[in-house]
């Protein structure tokens, strides 16, 4: 079996594609067993609890030269994201979020074998359903419709459990030279960043296969 560190950030569009990509990488090398490992990664943890305004925000972030960049980049998330069966809404979103509390949604679901599944509804709710991923309310209820205990979930965004192990954990990763997200960490051994084909990821997965793991993996 081979261990797969995935670090993203459910705001993250191409973590989505990424995401997406994975799972048909997976399918092309049933023989080799894979245990993903859902990380943290805030691409901006300075947005405060209760989030900014998305269009404004994006604005800023993509105005002037990188404008054309942000065009780009849209478009092709756009054509691609229907060919593995997402909608990117962009021009939708109200609330660009702070991801801390949805890290934490990960976190548990991870425990309980869900973190894909978590991972996948909230970068679905953002994307297509726009939902507001700042209001815990709404984080609790996208957590029981994965498969967690909604109250349970409630009790635990209302406190600050795992908030700081997820900052704790994020901060390691960035030390580890990790910029920019999706990022696949095979083994411990080597990385492949972006969201790449699933035909690479699954090149990957068998190169993965055919080494020992780092000796702290």
């Amino acid at each position: 079996m081979i261990s797969v560190d995935l670090v993203s950030d459910p705001v993250c569009p191409w973590c989505w594609l990424g995401l997406r990509y994975w799972r048909a990488a997976r399918a092309l090398v049933p023989e080799v067993e894979v245990e993903t490992v859902f990380r943290p990664y805030q691409l901006d943890p300075a947005i405060p609890q209760a989030g900014l305004p998305y269009g404004a925000y994006m604005k800023s972030k993509f105005s002037g030269e990188h404008s054309d960049r942000y065009k780009a980049m849209r478009a092709h998330l756009e054509e691609a994201g229907p060919e593995v069966g997402i909608v990117f809404n962009f021009d939708e979103i109200e609330i660009r979020p702070n991801t801390l509390d949805a890290h934490r949604l990960i976190r548990w679901a991870q425990g309980q074998g869900l973190a894909e599944d978590m991972a996948d509804a909230l970068h679905r709710a953002f994307f297509e359903e726009r939902r507001n991923l700042t209001d815990r309310a709404e984080l609790a209820e996208i957590a029981a419709e994965t498969g967690l205990d909604g109250d349970v979930i409630t009790d635990l965004l209302a406190s600050d459990r795992d908030a700081d192990a997820v900052l704790r954990e994020e901060q390691f990763y960035r030390s580890l030279g990790v910029q920019g997200v999706p990022c696949f960490i095979f083994n411990g051994r080597f990385a492949v960043g972006g969201a790449e084909a699933p035909e690479q990821l699954a090149a990957a997965i068998k190169k993965a296969a055919d080494m020992p793991p780092a000796p702290d993996a």
